[in-house]
């Protein structure tokens, strides 16, 4: 975090003592002169919107409403967030406070699934209310929950139900956040007081650490030995494996904090992963300087087809970049539109196909039968819509059509229709973009980062991509080969940790790595790297297993017959030296 104030959430069902212990806990922090202020969602503070919707939620009747959908419901909670956020939390955060939040987005989703709101209504609810968060996002989540035996009896038939649903969301939201589970069952005092040295650790670290290094993952800290306590200013103790810290409490209560408590231990996949990168970018220069093959004496290289280690030089990124992304009107919703039309197919022919027999292809004149009646064709003749790169999902029931092209192109249209263009041009961040693509429905984890990344490439966005990741499949099955364990790191910490020691990692192995023309490799490199490292090390290291369970490599290298001529984004400033380093025959 860039501030010294921080939110802490809490989260779980009704009945298992939220509010006593956020109160609790406050009563606490307060003792240490720190400025904090518990904010509950929807709010029932006097003349706020939130109080309004608590009453219309509890309440219907007074309002003279006498029906209200589960879908209406939720888009009210939402805008009571929506609006505490901007009127209450950010403000007290930015000033260097803490803010100890009842509940937060995930009650929406687990509330919302169980009273009836269709998943993709609510994903988009809550990039709604993710759009307004930006880099204010709760530090630490405390999912709270109390054994079934202390919840009334005509009641555990839901709480059960709704405790499962936060289980899995913690489950599924822990690459993004860190979260601490909490069993609520001993004297709350004690309870609360390991919940604020938990806020107290978290804190002090957050202060302590170097601006260039927000995740904490530079060489000393990975370094030190896990069972230095006082380095560390954490009162737990370490488990087994590293990944979790226990805080001694009261017999049947626990608390396990997610944290980086313990170094990753790199497998020799590891060292492999630079000789590749390095061998990789060796081939690219090679092909550029316009050398006839083969480029490389390494046989799995020549046999096997990898991506190149820049992902923005392989084939079909250069074409979305040159004929696609800049090569027409560049409005914010042409660009979007021309950018997500391509990477929905993400191959060369089925966009060349459309340009062809459609013209101009633009936001302002789409037109889904037109569109359909190309792509139709296309499939008809036997050809193929899709590129292999990766599988596109089919849609869930209420998206889905008689073929997948035409839910791909509706979707599209709602993209536009809901003016995702507008809403991604004014994001705050390229986590904020992805977490807006993440709320369109069918796109997932994976595709959200990869269309955030191609969108990128234009001017509709300007972010680093030194920014943020998400690891794919692939990359994390590399990952789990490189490393035999994570030491309490998220895959995503460790591709920021190759990214930020790549200097390091070649040097240390005597490996000339050229970079492209002065540009480091980013974030979205690391992760592909891991991913085709994946690849790689199921012909060099059949002994080392992954989690994907494959052994063999099935797409062979084949050579192009089409020479590039490379070009990047402008923004990048590459294209004059590549443009020099041609003129000069080097």
């Amino acid at each position: 975090m860039s501030r010294a104030g921080a939110v802490f959430a809490f989260e779980g069902p009704d009945g298992v003592g939220k509010t006593t212990l956020v109160e609790a806990v406050r009563k606490l922090l307060v003792k240490t002169k720190k400025s904090v202020l518990v904010v509950s969602f929807p709010g029932r503070s006097e003349g706020t919107l939130g109080a309004h919707v608590y009453d219309i939620h509890h309440r219907p009747a007074s309002h003279e409403i006498t029906k209200l959908t589960p879908d209406a419901l939720q888009v009210l909670h939402v805008a009571a967030h929506i609006d505490t956020v901007q009127s209450v939390i950010r403000p007290h955060v930015e000033k260097g406070g803490l803010v100890l939040l009842d509940r937060y987005w995930w009650s929406t989703w687990v509330y919302g699934k169980l009273s009836g709101v269709q998943s993709p209504a609510l994903e988009k609810m809550i990039a709604l209310e993710l759009s307004y968060w930006d880099l204010i996002f709760p530090a630490l989540i405390f999912l709270i929950s109390r054994p079934i035996e202390e919840i009334h009896p005509r009641d555990r038939k839901s709480h059960r139900e709704r405790s499962q649903e936060y289980d899995r969301l913690a489950d599924s939201e822990g690459m993004h956040s860190k979260v601490v589970r909490i069993n609520n069952s001993a004297i709350v005092e004690k309870t609360a007081l390991a919940i604020m040295q938990a806020i107290e650790a978290h804190h002090a670290r957050d202060k302590k650490a170097p601006p260039a290094d927000p995740d904490g993952t530079d060489e000393k800290q990975n370094n030190r030995d896990p069972s230095d306590r006082s380095a560390l200013h954490l009162p737990f103790e370490t488990s087994p494996n590293g990944s979790a810290a226990m805080i001694d409490l009261p017999a049947k209560t626990h608390l396990t904090l997610w944290a980086k408590l313990a170094p990753a231990k790199p497998t020799v996949v590891f060292d492999t992963y630079w000789r590749f990168a390095t061998e990789r970018q060796a081939i690219f220069f090679h092909r550029f300087s316009g050398q006839s093959g083969p480029w490389t004496n390494d046989p799995i290289l020549l046999h096997y087809k990898f991506t190149n280690a820049y992902r923005a030089s392989d084939r079909v990124s250069q074409y979305l970049i040159r004929q696609v992304i800049y090569a027409g009107s560049q409005t914010h919703r042409d660009l979007f539109f021309r950018t997500i039309l391509f990477k929905l197919f993400n191959r060369i022919e089925t966009w060349e196909k459309l340009e062809s027999s459609l013209g101009e292809l633009s936001a302002k004149t789409f037109d889904f039968a037109k569109y359909d009646a190309v792509l139709t064709s296309i499939v008809e003749a036997g050809e193929t819509l899709y590129s292999g790169a990766y599988i596109m999902p089919s849609g869930s029931a209420e998206w889905r059509q008689d073929r997948k092209h035409r839910m791909h192109l509706r979707l599209l249209e709602n993209m536009l229709y809901t003016r995702l263009p507008e809403r991604i041009a004014s994001a705050r961040s390229m986590q904020h973009v992805f977490e807006l693509l993440k709320g369109v429905p069918t796109i997932g984890d994976f595709l959200a980062y990869q269309f955030t990344t191609d969108l990128n490439y234009s001017t509709l966005t300007t972010f680093s991509e030194a920014d943020f990741v998400v690891p794919g499949p692939g990359a994390k099955d590399g990952i789990r080969k490189c490393f035999s364990t994570l030491g309490g790191l998220t895959e995503a910490d460790l591709i920021r940790f190759v990214r930020d020691r790549q200097e390091e990692e070649f040097s240390s192995r005597s490996l000339q790595f050229r970079s492209l023309w002065g540009r480091s490799l980013q974030l979205i490199d690391c992760q592909n790297l891991f991913c085709e490292i994946s690849k790689y090390a199921r012909v060099y290291h059949p002994e080392v297993i992954g989690t994907s369970g494959r052994t063999r490599i099935k797409q062979q290298f084949r050579p192009s017959p089409k020479s590039l001529i490379y070009w990047y984004p402008p923004k990048w400033g590459l294209n004059e030296r590549i443009a020099n380093d041609l003129a000069q025959g080097s």
